[in-house]
């Protein structure tokens, strides 16, 4: 039996999360486009996608270039690169803003908190 295509079928972006499509942030490459991968606070490196475009805009501007992938696909193409952590839907933090002005010398270390996932330099 076959399905019948009907002008009303959702489009892929329009599916449910549960169709196992994830936008993943890319960025131009040589061969076409190469997936982005980011920081984590410790050093690591993961890679992200998204339920939905939605979410992608809000973290990442409106211009940042996506595909779709299902999650065993994105992680077949970041394992090779020893890339083995996904995060779905992060919600990423500016970092603090760089002060001007020299603070004086202070006898207490200050404690450092998390660092924001950031993008690798391409």
């Amino acid at each position: 039996m076959t399905d019948a295509l009907f002008g009303d079928d959702a489009e892929p972006f329009d599916l449910p999360p549960a169709a196992g499509r994830l936008c993943v942030p890319v960025r131009p490459s040589a061969g076409g486009w190469a997936t982005r991968l980011f920081r984590t606070p410790v050093g690591g490196r993961t890679a992200v996608a998204f339920t939905d475009p939605a979410r992608l805009r809000t973290v990442l501007g409106a211009a940042q270039p996506w595909i779709l992938l299902s999650e065993p696909a994105l992680r077949a193409l970041t394992e090779p690169l020893g890339v083995h952590e996904l995060r779905i839907d992060p919600a990423f933090t500016a970092p603090a803003p760089v002060a001007t002005a020299t603070p004086a010398p202070s006898t207490t270390t200050p404690v450092a908190g998390p660092r924001p996932l950031t993008a690798l330099a391409s």
